[in-house]
């Protein structure tokens, strides 16, 4: 910005490591897919060898949150064992809570604990509020299939879910104890379970199963299928086997077929059910259990080979298309107030932002149509993993060394992924359009010069592609940067910004004031990162160089009780086997908080298109598009404080020489508070969301254990009011409160969760192994493993010889010697997206980082009969040559 000067470095043939995610050391970018296991030894924890001349020793602490917890008898040999197989030694667990477990059949899975045996079942007893949903996400869904139930405290079921596919979903009806039951209906799995409050995006659970009719199924059969010659039109045998009759349909189609209620005591009944038998007795009602009992004998019909498909007989009516399915889990925009600012403009079609970054899956349900012409500045043949260099198309592909990264995806999701069609996620600005310019390779990194390329294509100036746009960006977005200044950078951003484009980038991840560049040129607008408490984000650089803070989220933390990890929820795409698939995925990083700013700023030339880089930044430095953050002012954490969009439009208007009618309104900074076990106080903010006088009144508290105190508020009485529980007056349990605030306009609601829980509340996933990986190959050269201190996984590398080196670290619940697989815990220093290198040259220590449950939602067009579709736990993206990641050595 002008009010600020860099020294100028000269720099000759530069070549930046231009790492996606907010450059430096990597930021919450996207997550990888997950390998393809392959045997490895099994591991031995020892201190690497002595080696001669210096070495040295690197010693850490890894942290898990009060939120999360692990399976107590999963199938990894070095967790002590807890059985939880039955109702009667059910494993207690918090509420809200997000678990990683590991069930199997007997014979399955890879050798461990339970791999001769079998671990059928798992039971957690938990405190339920009416209405909260317990998700449980199949990790190995292709080659198994895992069931859930939910019981009351008497045994009875009250609610299941047994779908074939990666969720599973349950629902309950009525405060109280539950008894949560994960059984493993096909093969060998790890989960990971997610309960969170009311309120969440739609998933199936048995009230779903109301629309099926009970005892009939719909059948088509394989040609040349082996047949029962003794019925006039030949069927399969494993229908007779099964009980099922022929109704209605024919040859070469369809088929209606009847399941005969047949006396529990048969043999069919128990081919139907098979292990499931015995919870044909948890049913008190009826036709529950005749709902429950016709599905599982269609997930027996279709492992048949001679079943073509088997399905229930739908009942239909007609619907309502929901509106962005998972909107409500977007946290991230309530927080900078972009509802109220939607109440005037979604974006412009004519406003276009520029996303320069790794590319775009443009085929991507939510951004196809959302785009104008892009390119692909990638030079390097050997890193655009698309067979040239420099060409018209700015696809994303992924990683070439198989971990996927959809980095540009997800910015550009942020940005203007598509609002109110029904599916997926809402941009910032979803009426405006984004420019995809793909200049970071298929390794998430680039160079100086390409990206340039791409900054002067974005702008309209001449540059290598040998064209320009039709219209120039009007805004343009990087996600990335590095520690290298550049003189020709910094000479092109000025004559970027004299174009009139405005220029946002993420100011880095390693938790440094360290200058990144392009961040710290000086007309650039520079972003750092907060959670979902406005609380500057553990990873966020700092420094003179900040201009303003925006949600980049906190995996490794469920603030609001959702059941999902606070990171922020975009646009993303999934590489297997068979392709790339399309998802959407909460990542964490300032890489995540700078396309926030850039869509404000394309909701604020979409009503003031006469707006330039100056009138921005003066606008800026009155702080008139944000809520003011830290210490009074400017400073160097959040810049002139937290983007606000309703306030950053009606700047843009009154620029432009309209004066919006007044239209004050009393909004929250969150509408739950998640007090897990551990946590006595959080902030809560309340401000007007609109333009005109508001006073805030009274503030009420449900109940006698929750009180507010003002932290930092004005005389309307708007601002920071901190929240206490007094948990001393509670007995183990969950507790539900409420905040009610009253302003001379409007009431606000804020819900308030309490987990009170003792031994309940230790955070948990399971042995953790820390990974010291050599930078140059990617290979693991020393291991440490241990258990939780109070949610603390201390871990010591001795021996280490100079050099740089990556530390990653995971749990191993299925115990094929791969951590950070789906439904295993994962983290790395500073984040996982890319790694922080470091140097050793002498002894380090306070190596600490998070670890956390990654978790990502497909694509809804990949879903049968589901609002939203499956949930993937993601792993971490770092390979080695051959291809494996974090795999234990």
């Amino acid at each position: 910005m002008s009010r600020r000067s860099t020294a100028l470095v000269p720099v000759l043939s530069l070549v930046l490591a231009l790492s996606a995610c907010g450059g430096g050391g990597g930021s919450g970018g996207s997550s990888p897919t997950s390998p393809t296991p392959v045997p490895t030894p099994t591991p031995s924890p020892t201190p690497l060898p002595p080696v001669p001349g210096e070495s040295f020793t690197l010693t850490g602490t890894v942290t898990a949150s009060a939120s999360q917890a692990a399976d107590s008898d999963n199938n990894d040999p070095a967790r002590v064992a807890i059985g939880n197989d039955t109702a009667a030694s059910a494993q207690s667990i918090p509420n809200p809570i997000t678990l990683g477990g590991y069930v199997n059949q007997p014979g399955t899975g890879a050798e461990g604990r339970s791999q001769v045996g079998g671990d059928i079942d798992d039971f957690f007893r938990v405190e339920l509020l009416a209405g909260q949903r317990v998700t449980m996400i199949v990790a190995d869904f292709q080659q198994a299939d895992a069931d859930l139930y939910l019981l009351d405290e008497l045994g009875e079921t009250v609610d299941f879910s047994v779908d074939i596919g990666e969720i599973e979903s349950v629902v309950v009806p009525e405060t109280g104890t539950y008894l949560v039951n994960v059984t493993a209906f096909l093969g060998a799995t790890n989960y990971t379970l997610a309960i969170g409050t009311t309120g969440q995006a739609p998933l199936p659970s048995a009230e779903r199963y109301r629309d099926i009719v009970p005892w009939q199924s719909v059948v088509r059969y394989r040609e040349g299928a082996a047949t029962d010659d003794n019925v006039a039109d030949p069927a399969p045998v494993i229908l007779k086997r099964l009980a099922l009759e022929h109704r209605a349909g024919g040859p070469g189609r369809s088929r209606l077929m009847a399941l005969r209620r047949i006396v529990s005591g048969s043999s069919e009944r128990r081919r139907r059910l098979g292990a499931a038998l015995e919870k044909a007795g948890r049913f008190s009602d009826e036709e529950m259990r005749a709902r429950w009992e016709t599905l599982l004998t269609i997930k027996q019909l279709r492992r048949d080979p001679a079943i073509l498909y088997a399905e229930p007989n739908y009942r239909l009516r007609t619907l309502a298309t929901p509106n962005d399915a998972i909107y409500p889990i977007q946290w991230h925009y309530p927080l900078i107030n972009l509802p109220a600012a939607w109440d005037t403009t979604t974006g412009e079609s004519s406003v276009v932002v520029a996303v320069v970054d790794t590319g775009i899956l443009g085929g991507h349900p939510d951004l196809a149509g959302q785009m104008v012409e892009g390119y692909d500045f990638v030079s390097d043949p050997r890193n655009s993993a698309d067979g040239d260099g420099i060409d018209p198309d700015p696809e994303e592909t992924g990683s070439s060394t198989g971990a996927s990264v959809f980095h540009g995806t997800h910015v550009s999701g942020t940005v203007a992924a598509a609002g109110n069609n029904g599916i997926g996620v809402a941009g910032a600005a979803y009426t405006a359009r984004i420019m995809p310019l793909r200049a970071l390779g298929s390794d998430g990194s680039g160079t100086s010069y390409d990206v340039d390329q791409a900054v002067r294509y974005a702008a309209g100036l001449a540059n290598d592609s040998g064209r320009v746009p039709t219209s120039r960006a009007d805004i343009i977005n990087l996600s990335l940067g590095g520690p290298l200044a550049s003189a020709a950078s910094r000479e092109l951003f000025r004559e970027v910004t004299d174009a009139g484009v405005v220029v946002v980038a993420a100011a880095g991840n390693e938790a440094s004031a360290a200058p990144i560049y392009p961040a710290a040129y000086e007309p650039i607008i520079a972003v750092s990162a907060v959670d979902l408490q406005r609380r500057l984000a553990p990873y966020s650089n700092t420094g003179a160089h900040i201009d303003i803070a925006a949600p980049g989220g906190n995996n490794s933390q469920d603030l609001n009780g959702d059941g999902y990890p606070d990171g922020v929820l975009s646009t993303g795409g999934n590489r297997s086997s068979t392709g790339v698939s399309f998802e959407y995925s909460f990542l964490s990083g300032t890489s995540m908080a700078a396309p926030h700013v850039a869509g404000v700023l394309a909701l604020m030339k979409s009503v003031n298109p006469d707006l330039s880089p100056q009138d921005i930044d003066a606008l800026l430095s009155l702080g008139e598009l944000s809520d003011d953050l830290g210490v009074e002012g400017r400073d160097d954490q959040f810049g002139y404080g937290l983007v606000n969009a309703q306030r950053a439009v009606l700047a843009a208007l009154e620029a432009g020489g309209t004066s919006p009618a007044d239209n004050p309104r009393l909004i929250a900074s969150t509408a739950t508070l998640n007090f897990a076990s551990g946590t006595s106080v959080l902030d809560l903010a309340l401000e007007n969301g609109g333009k005109g006088e508001l006073t805030l009144g009274e503030i009420t508290v449900s109940a006698p254990w929750l009180a507010v105190a003002p932290a930092e508020v004005d005389t309307g009485g708007l601002g920071v009011y901190r929240v206490s529980v007094e948990r001393d007056k509670l007995d183990p349990g969950v507790y539900e409160g409420a905040i009610t605030a009253i302003s001379s306009v409007n009431t606000v609601t804020v819900r308030v969760l309490v987990s009170v829980g003792g031994e309940d509340g230790v955070a948990d996933v399971g042995v953790v192994y820390v990974l010291l990986l050599d930078n140059e190959t990617g290979e693991p050269v020393g291991q440490s493993s241990s258990g939780p201190t109070a949610g603390r996984y201390d871990y010591r590398f001795d021996g280490v010889v100079a050099g740089s080196y990556q530390i990653i670290a995971g749990s191993d619940a299925d115990n094929d010697l791969i951590i950070c697989d789906p439904g295993e815990a994962c983290g790395a220093l500073l984040t996982i997206d890319q790694p922080v290198v470091i140097e050793v040259s002498g002894d380090r220590k306070g190596l600490g980082f998070p670890i956390e449950y990654q978790v990502a939602i497909p694509d809804i067009s990949n879903a049968t009969g589901l609002d939203i579709s499956r949930v993937r736990p993601r792993v971490l993206p770092k390979t080695g040559d051959n291809g494996m990641i974090g795999r234990r050595p």
